[in-house]
């Protein structure tokens, strides 16, 4: 079905698919490299199968979660039809040819990163890797800052563990005084007066790097693109980048370069807002972006290596603040 697609969209009857890349989180579906020989091009495909049987690795296989999946794959879809073309050279993400769905599949032909230059990918952060990407996220943020664009037809609420799809993880909390504040810290969050379009899932496996490395790197992994405060993505990406000892030593700075850095994509783009009342606001925000990701992994993986000194401390910081 997807070959045909492929073939009839660029009128080759020959393209034929090379590999697959990975297979989706819980048996969704597949990535896979397809070749066009008329034009001698590789390209991406994601092609989710929507009857498929959920075998989520931690058991999570409630229908909860396969609607939540599902959902997401209609909003990556959304994302990149819509959405995609509104970034720039510093947030690059693949260009998307093609995409459709049915009752059975949602499908993409995308651009293959790794033949536009962008071969490289890692899981051990290090300060240049995570420079790059906060210096992304900054400039992906800014393109998307408020008023700037209608964000409606995207998830209101970006990033795959926020509360009002986490009912399950969060009955499974133990009563602790996280729990208990739960609800205030993700009002907190989703009430911030500056908005943007938060990555949602910015860990360094959907970071894809080029061999310059002054060149700007790209992303992929779009399903929990949606509206939010930036911090979001920035305490995402840095728990997933560091050890609890270099998150104690090094976050600070990481975080200043990152509003250094949404300073710059700001007025690069010549955008009529505040840029100092958005790091204000979002700074202040830092620690309760620490405790809801912290709320959804006490429920999801109790124990879980990214609960760390360091994130305890930010939550017992976020509590002291309500």
């Amino acid at each position: 079905m997807l070959e045909q697609q492929i073939q009839s969209h660029f009128k080759d009857v020959s393209a034929y698919k090379i590999e697959t890349v990975q297979a989706l989180w819980s048996n969704y579906g597949e990535i896979a490299r397809y070749h066009v020989p008329s034009l001698n091009k590789n390209y991406i495909t994601k092609c989710v199968d929507l009857s498929s049987k959920v075998q989520h690795p931690r058991a999570w296989n409630t229908d909860g979660s396969h609607k939540r999946k599902i959902s997401s794959y209609y909003n990556e879809q959304r994302f990149y039809q819509d959405f995609a073309d509104l970034t720039n050279t510093h947030c690059r993400v693949p260009k998307c040819y093609a995409s459709g769905a049915d009752n059975n599949m949602i499908w993409l032909i995308l651009e293959d990163l790794d033949a536009s230059g962008y071969p490289h990918r890692t899981i051990e952060g290090n300060t240049d890797v995570a420079k790059r990407a906060l210096n992304w996220l900054a400039n992906f943020h800014g393109c998307f800052l408020q008023g700037q664009h209608e964000l409606s037809s995207l998830w209101s609420i970006g990033t795959y563990w926020h509360l009002a799809t986490r009912t399950d993880e969060y009955s499974s909390m133990s009563n602790t005084p996280l729990k208990g504040a739960a609800h205030q810290i993700d009002s907190r969050l989703n009430n911030a007066s500056f908005q943007t379009l938060v990555h949602g899932d910015a860990k360094l496996a959907n970071f894809c790097f080029s061999d310059n490395q002054d060149k700007d790197i790209a992303a992929i992994d779009f399903q929990y693109v949606g509206r939010g405060a930036g911090i979001k993505d920035v305490v995402y990406l840095l728990g997933a980048c560091y050890t609890d000892e270099r998150l104690f030593t090094q976050c600070d700075e990481l975080v200043d370069y990152y509003f250094a850095s949404l300073h710059q994509a700001i007025s690069r783009q010549n955008i009529d807002i505040d840029a100092k009342a958005i790091e204000q606001e979002w700074r202040a925000l830092c620690s309760f972006a620490w405790a809801d990701f912290e709320r959804f992994l006490q429920g999801w993986a109790p124990g879980h290596k990214k609960m760390t000194k360091y994130s305890a401390l930010q939550c017992e910081l976020a509590l002291q603040q309500l």
